[in-house]
């Protein structure tokens, strides 16, 4: 079955085919189709410290049980990537809200259908309705803006470095109750469906926010 799953750094064990797919799907999409400097395990994943910090995950998950795409989501009130690796395209000043969360590791595998990208920007607006979040901010190449255009979801910039195809930008999201539906209709999800998702994978106890939140 396709579907989105929502699922906890520490709970990743328990999907072990998913994880392992998403994990070397990165490992493919940003070593060796983007050529960025990232570290690759002997098992072909492509994971960072962040990953360690019990992120909430937002995965596409293929009729085989395998990995279509995936958002990584952590709280600026703890560590995140944008504060300690690119706080220079901020002015140096650090984004530090629990209104705020922070989106990386955007990844599509090479056999994801066209509407995965869309699905994992719906799957965003859940966790920001359910969480209580007013923004996601993060960092993106230049490839990145004609997807977001045609998601129906494109960032504010707040600053970037570089020029072409190596320019990188750091952007702030705001999903609106109307951009989130226009982002369901691009994906092909009736929002009834989506919101089924997200109340699957968090039960009748509701969402829990990644430890981050209070450290």
């Amino acid at each position: 079955m396709q579907m989105l799953r929502y699922i906890y750094g520490h709970d990743l064990h328990k999907y072990p085919e998913l994880a392992h797919s998403m994990f070397t799907d990165r490992a493919d999409q940003f070593r060796t189709r983007l050529g960025w400097d990232v570290c690759v395990n002997a098992k072909g994943e492509e994971r960072d410290q962040y990953d360690a910090l019990d992120p909430l995950y937002v995965i596409w998950e293929m009729p085989d049980g395998s990995h279509g795409g995936s958002m990584r989501f952590l709280p600026t009130t703890g560590r995140v990537m944008v504060n300690e690796i690119f706080g220079h395209l901020t002015g140096g000043a650090p984004i530090v809200s629990p209104l705020i969360w922070e989106c990386t590791r955007f990844c599509l595998s090479r056999h994801a259908p066209s509407r995965v990208a869309g699905a994992l920007m719906l799957g965003g607006g859940e966790i920001m309705r359910n969480f209580g979040v007013r923004h996601f901010v993060g960092v993106f190449d230049k490839r990145m803006v004609r997807i977001y255009r045609a998601i129906g979801s494109s960032p504010e910039v707040l600053g970037s470095q570089g020029e072409g195809r190596d320019q990188i930008s750091v952007g702030l999201w705001e999903f609106t109750p109307e951009s989130y539906d226009v982002v369901a209709k691009r994906a092909g999800i009736a929002p009834e469906l989506s919101r089924l998702w997200f109340d699957r994978a968090f039960g009748d106890a509701g969402p829990i926010a990644p430890m981050a939140m209070t450290g």
